[in-house]
């Protein structure tokens, strides 16, 4: 069983039975499904923060200190803090980049070069590009996939499959990307490297992108048999050009940040940079003057052509426009936090470590404990955190290489964060897009695919990575606890015959 170390003078925390556990968890998400059903709207703020108050309360009742809970809940807020300073900064892009024309030039030129039956296959492919380049789903979807959206209204396409497209090309660019936050905090957690993670990621990831790819052209082909409405992509063409002046130059604050994030800038410079580089492209190429800017950046665009289509499209963006998923991504921090701390998650995770039999279950059981924190936090890097850590004596003492855990909590937590309303990345994409999670979760195929198709490999006994002589030398010069028989050993401790022989224990079970 995992233990936690206490401070020095500071009692254990207490863990907590598994129904005790599972009773805050369980009521929070009965409360949302029940605001769901009763008022059709999706506004979890307040479950989640009864879900914080209750696991408070069944802290208290195990003789936890508030100011204990309340440190741990803090803490894991303060880690997601950079995932909120990029919302800050991509609503400031958002405004600046369509008042600037940036992202009007590229619905204008999208609906002029692309064709409905590709369009579904070309947005998930020019995200996964973008989102691989610059590390980030988040400004992936902010920018590009914006303009996707907008394209997608004029073809004709309905927006759930144009948000699923976006999602998927985006979270699998991320999940990709040696850029990006989470694909380093995986191997890093797993004790594995970094290269070889996006090595071991690529046979679950790459099927499930050509796939998706697949179903995306097939999907396509019916809207083309459809026919394009040329009247439709004609009346917004004229509305961007009443609007605005275009021009291929717009696009450099696009250029910019590809060019900085290639080069390894650091995401929250690299999109303030793209910030300002629109406001600067605005004041020159549209004529706007600095209230303009200002205001744009802080509130958003407002479009007034009095074409439906574009004004709906267009008036977005600006820093206030984040504020709802803002709120949603602090509270759901603080639940998870305060869960943590209450180690209400360990209990649970626990309880499945207990259970697992074989290569398949343990796949299984680390996979689902990163959705299941996913489920319960909304956060990708707790998700990905507390499983990496908890199920990697699980591993080697099957003796397997962590790289299979580091893929099964990328795929678990990176992958379906966008698809869980609550959750960090679906509270972003959602008010970025405006496409509720429940309308596009079901279409961002390469998202749900790659746990599949992951699950089906340790079924099957495909892409299953034991552990290298190199990597076992290793876990016992780094002291790195093994599960053997259940019970959790330091490796140093062990001499390599017996763990050998631990190996073979679980292969014949």
């Amino acid at each position: 069983m995992i233990t936690r170390n206490p401070e020095e003078g500071e009692p254990e925390v207490p863990l907590p039975s598994l129904a005790m556990a599972l009773f805050p968890i369980l009521v929070t998400m009965a409360l949302i499904l029940l605001q769901i059903v009763a008022f059709d709207e999706f506004i979890p703020h307040i479950p989640l923060t009864v879900g914080i108050a209750m696991t408070g309360l069944m802290g208290w009742y195990n003789g936890i200190r508030w100011w204990r809970m309340e440190n741990g809940l803090y803490h894991v807020v303060h880690i997601g803090l950079q995932s909120v300073a990029i919302l800050v900064v991509v609503g400031m892009i958002i405004g600046s980049w369509i008042l600037s024309g940036t992202v009007p030039l590229l619905i204008y030129y999208g609906l002029q070069l692309i064709t409905p039956e590709l369009f579904l296959l070309a947005a998930m492919l020019l995200t996964t590009i973008v989102s691989i380049a610059v590390g980030t789903s988040w400004g992936t979807v902010g920018t590009v996939g914006l303009a996707l959206v907008g394209i997608g209204e004029g073809l004709g396409i309905p927006m759930y499959l144009t948000g699923g497209a976006i999602v998927s090309g985006a979270f699998f660019g991320d999940k990709m990307s040696p850029l990006s936050d989470t694909t380093n905090l995986a191997p890093a957690v797993t004790s594995t490297n970094l290269f070889s993670h996006i090595r071991g990621m690529m046979a679950t990831s790459v099927p499930a992108l050509i796939i998706a790819g697949v179903i995306y052209w097939l999907i396509g082909l019916g809207y083309a048999e459809a026919g394009m409405d040329g009247e439709r992509v004609a009346t917004i063409l004229e509305g961007l050009e009443a609007q605005f002046t275009l021009h291929p130059l717009l696009l450099l604050p696009a250029v910019l940040v590809l060019v900085l994030a290639l080069s390894r800038y650091p995401v929250l410079p690299t999109l303030f940079l793209g910030a300002v580089a629109g406001a600067v492209t605005a004041v020159i190429g549209q004529g706007v003057g600095p209230e303009a800017v200002v205001t744009a950046m802080q509130g958003g665009f407002t479009s007034n052509t009095g074409v439906d289509a574009v004004d709906s499209l267009l008036s977005a963006g600006g820093i206030q426009s984040m504020m709802w998923t803002i709120s949603l991504v602090l509270i759901a921090l603080a639940f998870g936090g305060i869960v943590e701390e209450t180690r209400c998650i360990e209990a649970i995770l626990n309880a499945v470590m207990a259970r697992v039999r074989g290569r398949f279950s343990l796949t299984l059981a680390s996979t689902g404990s990163a959705a299941g924190t996913n489920l319960v936090s909304g956060d990708p890097y707790l998700s990905i955190a507390l499983p990496g850590r908890m199920f990697a004596p699980a591993f080697r003492g099957q003796g397997l290489s962590t790289l299979n855990l580091s893929r099964s909590v990328e795929e678990g937590g990176t992958l379906l964060n966008p698809l869980i309303p609550w959750g960090a990345g679906a509270a972003f994409t959602a008010g970025a897009l405006g496409i509720p999670t429940l309308e596009y979760a079901a279409f961002a195929f390469v998202c749900w695919l790659s746990p599949l198709i992951g699950l089906a490999y340790a079924a099957l006994g495909w892409f299953v990575i034991p552990a290298s002589e190199a990597e076992k030398e290793r876990w016992q010069s780094d002291e790195e606890l093994v599960m053997v028989s259940g019970e959790m050993v330091n490796s140093a401790d062990l001499e390599p015959e017996e763990l050998e022989r631990a190996f073979d224990a679980w292969r014949k079970r």
